[in-house]
């Protein structure tokens, strides 16, 4: 049985104010997560950038770059109190859906390969993996590689960039 999402998460822009608790379920998710600089940054730089909400307030958060035809999810993050209950999916479903309406053909991400529930969910929507980053990711001893991962968005169906 899969996570059905509560219905009444909200998707709304990411603002100052929101910041705060971005921040704290990015500590709570990430051993090496974003610094409130970089969120800032891209705030004021015009990324999209959303957050998730629910009654009980900011459950998780996207960040994506779209130009040139492209959409490249930078972060997208989840509580862990909340994880395994379909948020991670509408999270990304709303980003996709928006990469669309703002003329996007192609959907980018990197993951750890470490994250394997991260990898089954995008998997699980359509993405390939389409090349490694060596030494992308901050890890606990060194580094760990980044699994580049591409979506067609004018059909949903996986792409071969080859």
């Amino acid at each position: 049985m899969s996570a059905v999402p509560d219905a009444r998460l909200r998707f709304r822009p990411m603002n100052d104010a929101d910041v705060p608790a971005v921040m704290a379920n990015e500590r709570a998710a990430y051993t090496h997560p974003w610094s409130e600089g970089i969120f800032r940054d891209c705030l004021h730089s015009g990324y999209s950038c959303w957050v998730v909400e629910t009654d009980s307030g900011v459950v998780g958060h996207g960040v994506m770059s779209v130009a040139v035809g492209e959409t490249h999810i930078l972060n997208i993050c989840i509580a862990p109190s909340r994880q395994g209950r379909g948020y991670g999916r509408a999270l990304l479903r709303h980003l996709l859906d928006l990469s669309r309406e703002y003329g996007a053909l192609m959907a980018f991400l990197e993951v750890r390969p470490s994250n394997t529930a991260a990898v089954r969910l995008y998997e699980s929507i359509g993405f390939s993996e389409v090349g490694r980053r060596r030494n992308y990711y901050p890890a606990g001893t060194g580094r760990e590689d980044a699994i580049v991962m591409a979506l067609g968005l004018d059909d949903g169906e996986p792409v071969d960039i080859d």
